[in-house]
């Protein structure tokens, strides 16, 4: 599946205000490579009500998720993903086997899962009154090896 493009329309995180539907107009769209165990790049800043299309593509050999959401979301993911390794699920096969945690404010995390050789995009329409948040791949060990970044607000 090599060169595979899909969409994914970010549910909202922050009351409605932080995520996008199929009728948002995307104002800029930001590159983002995945390594092996790197984001590139490390740091982004948007503006608040800012709609952006991440085009993700994963240069590594091994799989990658995108998940935007504050600190206490991306840990709670973090620990349900190491929860369902260690139960020999088999890994992670995308978010439909689980849900994904919810941010500060209620609501599920935007996400894309993207496998070694593909370009998946997400648009995100960025929520208001929030300063920072995070961009992260949560599968067990990635984070910990410096897949993460921040979203400036």
């Amino acid at each position: 599946m090599s060169g595979m493009t899909v969409t994914a329309w970010a549910e909202g995180e922050h009351g409605g205000g932080h995520g996008a539907n199929g009728n948002a107009e995307v104002e800029r769209t930001i590159s983002v490579e995945a390594g092996d165990m790197w984001f590139d790049p490390e740091e982004m800043n948007i503006a608040p009500g800012e709609t952006v299309k991440f085009e993700i593509t994963n240069t590594g050999s091994i799989e990658h998720e995108f998940v935007i959401g504050d600190e206490s979301a991306q840990e709670a993911h973090r620990e349900m993903m190491q929860e369902m390794g260690s139960h020999g699920d088999g890994g992670h096969d995308g978010h439909g086997g689980h849900d994904m945690a919810e941010g500060e404010h209620g609501g599920r995390m935007p996400s894309v899962t993207i496998g070694a050789g593909e370009t998946r995009t997400l648009v995100w329409t960025a929520p208001t009154g929030v300063e920072h948040l995070e961009y992260a791949c949560n599968i067990p060990g990635h984070y910990e090896s410096g897949m993460y970044g921040d979203i400036n607000l």
